[in-house]
């Protein structure tokens, strides 16, 4: 059974998708430089899903958690995360892994492991995606006209970096749920 956090992130992830979709809709040879913008949006809203997925995971199941028991304890954990999700913003390695050792005790990276990557793979994998967004959203990396410049995201890139994202998700629900119930 998967989190409703992972519900919600199933749902989310589709406007990265669609974003790309637009981008191949409208490609033709050359490229027309003004569609780029769509590849950039792509992984600003995939990272996007990927950072409410995990608020959203660690609120539901630090809830879970807290229903039996002193309700005022219960109360102060629940506002505690709350403030700390405030500033959690982009999903990187070093934001994931401490908040989720905070308030569920465990490195939850260590349960990022799937077919072609490991625990180290996708902590690298994911910190230079978290770098890739903060400059996209953060610098203009918007192709100069008449100067050739490589593109910040490429097509296949992008699709991998959405499939990266789902494995992520997919591997970290698992995981969560599996340590929670402990």
């Amino acid at each position: 059974m998967t989190s409703k956090a992972f519900q919600a992130f199933d749902h989310a992830i589709q406007d990265a998708m669609e974003l790309l979709d637009h981008f191949d809709a409208l490609n033709k040879q050359p490229p027309p430089p003004e569609i780029e913008v769509l590849k950039r949006a792509s992984l600003v809203m995939a990272l996007a899903a990927l950072e409410t997925y995990l608020e959203d995971l660690l609120i539901e199941t630090v809830e879970s958690l807290c229903c039996d028991g002193d309700e005022r304890l219960s109360d102060f954990i629940q506002a505690s995360l709350i403030s700390d999700l405030k500033v959690f913003h982009t999903p990187s390695t070093d934001r994931v892994r401490p908040i989720f050792k905070k308030y569920l005790g465990y490195d939850v990276t260590e349960g990022w492991s799937w077919n072609n990557s490991d625990p180290a793979k996708a902590r690298t994998e994911l910190n230079r995606l978290a770098k890739k967004r903060g400059d996209i959203a953060h610098r203009s990396v918007r192709p100069l006209p008449g100067q050739p410049t490589q593109h910040a995201v490429t097509r296949d890139a992008m699709r991998k970096h959405i499939h990266f994202i789902k494995e992520l998700v997919r591997t970290t629900d698992t995981y969560v749920q599996k340590n929670s119930a402990r």
